[in-house]
């Protein structure tokens, strides 16, 4: 989803719930991972890995000028042969400290194992976020959770995207050559509705 696509999506969700609680999450989620500076590991479930999500944090990290934004997304079924950014298995999350912040992506219960990796983690100091429908016990592990429950008015995708948007947003000052989102979106409008080059 690009960035017209968010603003416009916004839009429509102009005085639901919805905006303020993934504006509040994404805020959470950026003040964990700027103000401790240990990385963003990104797991999801055994059943649902949140690609997306990871994606769409790496561009948010490039075009906010806050690269502690892009994520190590932690793979379930991670194997030594995939290419190095894909090769990370879940004994990662063994080896979460105090700094770091572990963003859990479950659409459902995310099962006992992971529950166990996660609250380590939590243990460990690792400031832990959930996101999705991941259960009492995950939210209440958490230190910021935004449910997404089965049923409501979004699905945990369009949540994802509104999330990742969010947090590149308000990022404190704009390193040189870094445009704040509204810059971008302002530029991408007038570059859509400007008229096609002369032919050469």
């Amino acid at each position: 989803m690009d960035a017209v696509r968010v603003a416009l999506l916004r839009e429509v969700l102009a005085g639901t719930e919805w905006l303020g609680a993934t504006r509040r999450f994404a805020g959470a989620l950026r003040g964990a991972v700027v103000s401790h500076g240990g990385g963003l590991l990104l797991v999801g479930t055994a059943q649902y890995e949140p690609w997306h999500l990871a994606a769409h944090l790496v561009d948010e990290a490039a075009w906010s000028g806050m690269p502690e934004l892009a994520p190590t997304l932690v793979r379930h079924d991670a194997r030594p042969s995939d290419p190095a950014h894909l090769a990370v298995g879940p004994g990662r999350l063994a080896a979460a400290r105090r700094g770091e912040t572990l963003l859990v992506v479950s659409p459902d219960e995310p099962g006992a194992e992971l529950l166990e990796r996660v609250h380590d983690a939590r243990r460990a100091g690792a400031t832990v976020l959930a996101l999705g429908d991941g259960g009492n016990e995950l939210s209440t592990m958490s230190h910021e959770a935004l449910r997404v429950p089965d049923g409501a008015e979004l699905d945990l995708d369009t949540v994802q995207h509104l999330v990742s948007a969010a947090a590149g947003e308000n990022a404190v000052p704009v390193p040189r050559g870094r445009r704040r989102f509204r810059d971008r979106l302002s530029h991408l409008a007038e570059t859509l509705t400007a008229p096609p080059p002369p032919r050469w």
